[in-house]
């Protein structure tokens, strides 16, 4: 199987560099652009539109830099309830402060960061100074009065008024933040008030990548984002506006579209002016649909995403992590494409390896669990669990030598380095579990390498597991969930537990 790119980043990168520069050029040079999706990383949109740079946003600023100061903003209440950012498996503030980390690398600086909906609320305010001890500028915002209703009171000294405003020098203000409700549109619209209040005739646009616009309504990238946040019942519809005021056809979302008369009204407050703006639509600087090269390649690979995420619902319900309407709604979405779980390439072969290990284990108490592994050539390598190592850990190591061309019957892990390990975790860290997880067996490959070719040519394969799709029949504990991750692959599970524990170490 060859990968096939459906997606030109050198032509998104041209076509959004100019629709912001056109916007900024026509409110007088000074925008507040709302960064909606994730500003790097953003691996929806690599596995969506294959070939889209995960950090093309990223090349965008570092290209515009001269001219644009960022403004980061987390929720409170995102910061009180540990909320997890799942594909880094690490909470939202803790994301803010990696999202600093890497805009400096990029040699973009963060202006400041808002704390939005503040009512010193004991975690928000440990952020809060942790930030400013580290010497960043830490600004809160509470709820604006009055909003939604009382227009007169959210556009005055007492609703946008009553934040504090924030300085900037560039004529670009990005304003970002961690996942959605972070308050970005509040402190872009707060900012507004305070430049115009100060006679400076700033403007707002929106910058989010999905849904694409100018991609039919029915697109499988278009229900891709539905699935993607089938938990906040988002959904994509004509937006009535945009067909109203020219007759032409574009897609939003259902609240963007319900937003847009209040703020409409809002803007035209602020400003006195009748808004520019026509539609949602209008106000987004969105040209992501024009960097698709391959609608066949991006459509099968939407499809794909449409049925991991339907997946990942189902384990979250069964962690107790998400409502069970969510899952529903998964599957309407799912249905709606035509797609079922197992047309994901690796899900019946996971599933096959599980009930061979329970074939071989017949007679045994124990809990048999299954992986499998789409390698960049199309082939399927896959694992399962043992009283020596789980299944993600055989997994890999099984994709590492068919990658590598080392024959099955080799051992990578001597049997000095595994007892070892083994007699470590029960003798010294008293645990339970005895087989090793991912992590560890990679700990344990690594060491195996120094002496040993074979499992030296083995550790130089796991590059090339980056973005392979893999399925397990179980799902993932710690060790394993982490080490997946950093391998970077796709990863989905069937919604069993790899353990009859209810605490897992």
């Amino acid at each position: 199987m060859t990968w096939k790119s459906g997606f030109d980043n050198k032509k998104y990168l041209e076509e959004q560099t100019e629709a912001i520069l056109k916007r900024v050029e026509f409110f007088d040079h000074k925008l507040y652009l709302e960064f909606g999706g994730k500003l790097l990383w953003d691996f929806h949109a690599a596995r969506v539109l294959p070939g889209f740079d995960p950090n093309v946003k990223m090349r965008l600023l570092q290209a515009l830099r001269d001219q644009v100061d960022v403004i980061l903003c987390i929720y409170a209440g995102d910061i009180e309830r540990k909320k997890v950012r799942a594909d880094f498996g690490i909470t939202y503030d803790s994301d803010a402060l990696k999202l600093i980390d890497d805009l400096g690398e990029w040699g973009v600086v963060v202006r400041g960061v808002v704390i939005t909906r503040y009512h010193e609320q004991p975690t928000a305010t440990i952020f809060k100074n942790k930030l400013e001890r580290r010497g960043i500028h830490v600004y809160t915002h509470p709820f604006t009065k009055g909003y939604p209703t009382n227009i007169d009171l959210v556009v005055s000294e007492e609703g946008y008024g009553a934040s504090e405003y924030i300085p900037t020098s560039k004529p670009i203000v990005v304003v970002t933040g961690p996942g959605p409700g972070s308050g970005k549109l509040a402190t872009c619209l707060t900012l507004l008030y305070h430049d115009w209040q100060r006679g400076v005739a700033a403007g707002y646009a929106k910058f989010e990548t999905f849904p694409i616009w100018n991609l039919p309504l029915k697109h499988p990238v278009n229900v891709a984002y539905e699935a993607a946040t089938a938990d906040l019942r988002d959904f994509n519809i004509i937006d009535p506006f945009h067909l109203e005021a020219y007759g032409d056809t574009a897609v939003n979302y259902n609240r963007d579209v319900d937003a847009f008369p209040l703020l409409r009204r809002i803007i035209e407050k602020i400003t006195g002016r009748t808004s520019f703006y026509k539609s949602p639509t209008d106000m987004g600087v969105n040209r992501a649909g024009f960097g698709i090269v391959d609608d066949a390649v991006v459509r099968r690979a939407a499809t794909q995403e449409v049925i991991r995420r339907n997946f990942r619902y189902s384990c979250e319900y069964a962690m107790g992590l998400c409502e069970k309407a969510t899952v529903e709604r998964s599957c309407l979405i799912m249905e709606e494409l035509g797609a079922r779980p197992e047309d994901r390439s690796v899900v019946l072969p996971a599933r096959r390896a599980s009930e061979t290990a329970r074939d071989k284990g017949k007679g045994n108490e124990g809990i048999f669990c299954g992986a499998a592994i789409q390698l960049p050539d199309g082939t399927i390598a896959t694992g399962k669990n043992s009283p020596l190592m789980h299944a993600a850990s055989a997994l890999v190591l099984n994709a590492a030598k068919q990658l590598a061309g080392i024959p099955d019957s080799l051992l990578l892990l001597p049997a000095n380095i595994t007892q070892t390990l083994t007699r470590f975790k029960k003798d010294v860290l008293q645990g339970r579990m005895m087989s090793l997880d991912l992590e560890e067996t990679l700990i344990a490959l690594c060491i195996s390498a120094l002496s040993n070719p074979v499992a030296q040519a083995a550790v130089e394969q796991l590059p090339k597991l980056r973005g392979c799709e893999v399925h397990m029949t179980h799902i993932p504990t710690p060790g394993d969930e982490a080490g997946l991750r950093k391998l970077g692959v796709n990863l989905t599970t069937d919604t069993d537990f790899a353990t009859r524990s209810l605490f897992v170490k």
